[in-house]
């Protein structure tokens, strides 16, 4: 059976930017869980979560949170499984306090950290993560980056028809 992708945010508020991981989960066809669960307000159901996160199935846990953002860090500290944090903006610091918190863990608890707001490049990660032992996902990704490439080539080939025509 596959394995499943966590999202876990600290608070609903960060659904907005947290649906773009979402959405890439999705268009990969991996199997996902959204909760809300907080660092600081609902600490021990963050680390039973986390705890049990591996034997539930699950193969990546995603941690959005803004401010303090220490959810990545909680979840990290009671399991084996990786985690990518994606640090939310917020009013006061723009992200930068998220982005801090969540990027600079102590020795043995690292969280893989993508930029401020960056929720779809975490998607991508959990699914380069669960690829490692997923051929299909291995393809899929391949495929991916192809579409890429050929598009910025379709534009390039436009812009120089526009510089061509100067």
């Amino acid at each position: 059976m596959a394995k499943k992708v966590a999202v876990i945010m600290g608070s609903d508020s960060d659904f907005p930017v947290v649906k773009a991981a979402v959405e890439k989960l999705k268009s990969f066809g991996v199997p996902y869980e959204v909760r809300v669960m907080s660092a600081h307000r609902t600490p021990d159901a963050a680390a039973e979560f986390s705890k049990n996160a591996a034997a539930n199935g699950f193969g990546v846990i995603i941690a959005a949170a803004g401010m303090a953002a220490h959810l990545g860090g909680v979840l990290a500290a009671h399991t084996t499984l990786p985690v990518i944090g994606i640090p939310i903006k917020s009013a006061a610091l723009d992200g930068m306090d998220a982005l801090l918190a969540t990027v600079q863990m102590p020795p043995g608890v690292p969280v893989a950290t993508v930029g401020i707001n960056a929720a779809a490049n975490a998607g991508v990660l959990a699914v380069q993560m669960l690829a490692l032992s997923d051929e299909k996902l291995a393809k899929a990704l391949a495929d991916m980056k192809q579409d890429m490439a050929e598009g910025v080539a379709k534009k390039d080939a436009a812009l120089q028809e526009q510089v061509n025509s100067l």
